[in-house]
């Protein structure tokens, strides 16, 4: 019996041995892994404060180097990604990307985020196709509405109007608010390819839906009634741009001109003569003005409505006009010097003679119904920065 005493001495020493080892090698773990923690944070910090100074060269180095502490934190790559895609990289952050979705221990809602900033990524490289089948990838998920959103942007970049109008009734219906007016736009785009394609029945039945869609809308009005006075009809086109007078009269300056030659082949100048004066008296423009300006019967007429809109609303493009019209009745001695003050002055307005977009300041001598800057539909005020 007592020769088994040290027998079981020692096994009690190599069990409290096994135990004290393996309590001081847990402890050194959990410092290493309260040390790494504690690391990685100060470097997710270091990142966000170099990104919020503007030093994003710098924030991705601390990203890089926080990733490369903790490699499983989907929060670093999904920062990393987004400042590439910022900076252009756009192939380093699909990589991101890409690597996340190869992840198979990511939640499904982080999935489905690092899908959404892989189709943004392909959507910012020009890549239209594997954008399109990213984002269509999103459905039925909590980025549906945004990835609806951005097809319809990638539609119309494209030109692809039918398919633009699809993802539009979709966000409607998905209650993403009202694309009526956006739709019309479409609906416009498609008429006036059919024209160019000699398509005038697809023409005519795009414009319907336009107007059907948003009876509100100036721009079918204007179309429908050009392609009205182009085919010399001239009485339906006044009708149809009478009705805008009603419905936009703000937006009566686009066609003002057109308008006014209209009435000419009509042979009605005096009532489109009217209803253009009482619009420049609510609603001054240099547009109206000249067709106005058009439809007067002599110079002496012209001078006089001249010197009234520039009374009420003094401006260099209105100063120029007046100065023409009064070099075209100047007496032969004066009719140079008249002719060269008219040309400085009309140099000086002529900067002041375009539209500016107001969401992104893009400026055009052309009416653009989508800002060929910023993209964004209905921008572009109907008046010039001079009437402004």
């Amino acid at each position: 019996m007592d020769s088994e005493l040290p027998w079981v001495t020692f096994a009690l020493i190599g069990v409290m041995l096994a135990f004290a080892a393996g309590w001081i090698g847990s402890r050194l773990d959990i410092r290493q892994w309260k040390r790494e923690q504690s690391d990685s944070p100060k470097a997710y910090y270091k990142g966000l404060n170099l990104l919020l100074n503007e030093q994003q060269d710098k924030a991705i180095d601390a990203f890089i180097e926080a990733m490369q502490q903790d490699p499983g934190t989907a929060e670093l790559h999904f920062a990393l990604g987004n400042l590439f895609r910022r900076r252009g990289e756009y192939e380093r952050a699909v990589r991101v990307h890409e690597y996340l979705l190869a992840r198979s221990d990511l939640p499904e809602a982080d999935r489905h985020r690092a899908r959404h900033g892989l189709a943004q990524d392909f959507m910012k490289a020009g890549l239209f196709d594997r954008a399109e089948a990213a984002f269509r990838e999103l459905d039925g998920t909590a980025f549906a509405t945004d990835a609806r959103l951005e097809l319809l942007n990638l539609y119309e970049r494209t030109r692809d109007w039918r398919a633009a109008i699809d993802s539009a009734r979709k966000l409607e219906a998905a209650g993403a608010g009202s694309f009526a007016t956006r739709i019309a736009h479409h609906w416009c785009e498609i008429a006036e390819e059919a024209d160019a394609r000699q398509r005038p029945d697809e023409a005519d039945a795009a414009l319907a839906e336009a107007r059907a869609v948003a009876p509100q809308a100036p721009r079918p009005l204007i179309l429908a009634g050009q392609r009205l006075a182009a085919a010399g009809r001239h009485a339906e086109a006044l009708a149809l741009w009478n009705e805008l007078f009603a419905l936009q009269p703000g937006a009566v300056s686009l066609v003002a001109a057109e308008y006014a030659a209209s009435a000419l082949a009509a042979g009605d100048p005096a009532a489109a003569r009217e209803r253009l004066a009482a619009l420049q008296a609510r609603q001054p423009s240099s547009d109206t003005l000249a067709a106005l300006l058009g439809l007067e019967p002599d110079a002496a007429a012209r001078s006089t409505r001249l010197q009234q809109a520039l009374k009420q609303q003094p401006t260099l493009s209105t100063a120029a006009a007046l100065l023409k019209e009064n070099a075209a009745t100047a007496d032969p001695g004066d009719k140079t010097q008249a002719e060269q003050l008219a040309q400085v002055v009309g140099a000086r307005a002529k900067p002041q003679q375009r539209y500016r977009c107001a969401a992104c300041g893009f400026e055009a001598q052309h009416y653009f119904w989508q800002c060929p800057g910023c993209q964004t539909w209905d921008s572009y005020p109907p008046v010039r920065l001079d009437d402004q």
